[in-house]
């Protein structure tokens, strides 16, 4: 009886030979099934943009004619690109028309008095993005005195932090000596850059990501910075000292580390819901993506909110071999098919792949230290 457990060499040949057929069907079920949530993924993905992008549709206000929304809908800043610097997102759209449906008699009869006396589709863009900022009609009344009658190269560089180039999407490799991309967009105002702590040597990346964020999303804030109190400066070394003072503010307000260095995940998301929340009318929620799968799962999210309109900060880290870590917030604020446009506090956007994203190549944002991103803070709706 015994004899008959014992394979012959000719049984083993024959369990090898089945073997192998049945190994390269489970690795094809394996591709096709990953090819598949790839295909999906990327359906998700792309639907979210056109959603997006039907953008005049997003403002239900019968408060503006057909034009005046289809208008506010294409209107770009002077520079760059005009597909990846329209002044009102999405979801801007969608909460100014919101805004302006809401508000009392008295106050829409003046802020359509803004509105039809601005100088340039732009201010008038400006002006509908305070409102979608949450700013009431006295607010956006005094911001619309404060940029009334400005060109608009003016305008975009007091009001826009983020300039996207038409050739920022171009690869040109990446600097073999740290690993990050070649071609990327200096992002500045009157030469001094959108930079944690003025330079991009202090450790509030954190603080900086968050006060760049809330500029884009806010006019009336960004131009605080930029212009000053009157809102008319074009001076590069006192934005330079308001934006850093501003960066310092956040950076206590979140618990941030001593000697502007660092600050937890509990104080970034503080600040992103205190910071950024009340501009985008979404809560900011942690999500922890420490492996590839989590990263890939979370990008249809990811993708959708910066096609609305909403800047995504992350975290990315990386470690050295005797176990020194180095961490580093940024921010998603572009999606382009499979691309993603991240600025770094460092005073920079540049774009990386969905795999960079995933598969731990987030050096291309920044340098060879920082491959893997680690934690995103995600905006809820």
């Amino acid at each position: 009886m015994l004899d008959t457990l014992i394979e012959t060499e000719e049984e083993k040949r024959d369990l090898a030979a089945a073997r192998a057929p049945a190994a390269d069907g489970v690795t094809l079920m394996h591709d096709a099934a990953a090819a598949a949530d790839d295909a999906v993924r990327a359906a998700v993905r792309d639907l979210n943009k056109w959603a997006a992008e039907a953008r005049a549709g997003k403002m239900r206000t019968g408060e503006l004619t057909a034009v005046d929304r289809l208008m506010l809908a294409d209107t770009s800043g002077a520079a760059g690109a005009a597909d990846y610097n329209e002044i009102l997102t999405a979801d801007e759209l969608e909460r100014s028309g919101r805004a302006l449906e809401k508000l009392p008699p008295a106050d829409r009869a003046r802020m359509e008095r803004l509105l039809a006396n601005a100088k340039s589709p732009q201010e008038k863009a400006y002006l509908m993005k305070a409102l979608a900022a949450g700013h009431g009609v006295d607010d956006v009344e005094t911001f619309g005195g404060k940029i009334h009658g400005k060109d608009p190269a003016w305008l975009q560089r007091h009001l826009s932090p983020i300039v996207t180039q038409g050739d920022s999407l171009k690869d040109e490799g990446t600097d073999p000596g740290n690993g990050a991309n070649i071609n990327t967009d200096l992002q500045s105002f009157d030469g001094q850059q959108w930079a944690q702590g003025g330079d991009g040597r202090e450790g509030t990346c954190v603080a900086s990501t968050t006060v760049t964020a809330r500029a884009m999303v806010d006019p009336v804030y960004a131009l605080g910075l930029t212009g000053g109190p009157g809102g008319q400066e074009d001076d590069p070394a006192a934005f330079r000292r308001r934006l850093v003072d501003e960066q310092h503010r956040m950076h206590q307000e979140g618990h941030g580390e001593a000697h502007w260095n660092g600050m937890d995940l509990k104080g970034q998301t503080e600040i992103s819901n205190k910071e950024i929340s009340p501009e985008t009318g979404s809560s900011y929620a942690l999500h922890e993506v420490r492996d590839a799968d989590s990263r890939r799962t979370i990008l249809p999210e990811i993708e959708k909110a910066v096609a609305d309109g909403k800047p995504v900060p992350f975290d990315a880290e990386g470690y050295e071999a005797d176990g020194t870590r180095h961490g580093h917030s940024m921010m998603i604020v572009g999606q382009e098919g499979d691309k993603l446009e991240i600025y770094n506090p460092w005073g920079k956007t540049t774009w990386v792949s969905e795999d960079d994203f995933v598969n731990g190549g987030m050096a291309k944002a920044s340098d060879s230290r920082l491959p893997n991103a680690y934690a995103v803070h995600l905006p809820q709706d």
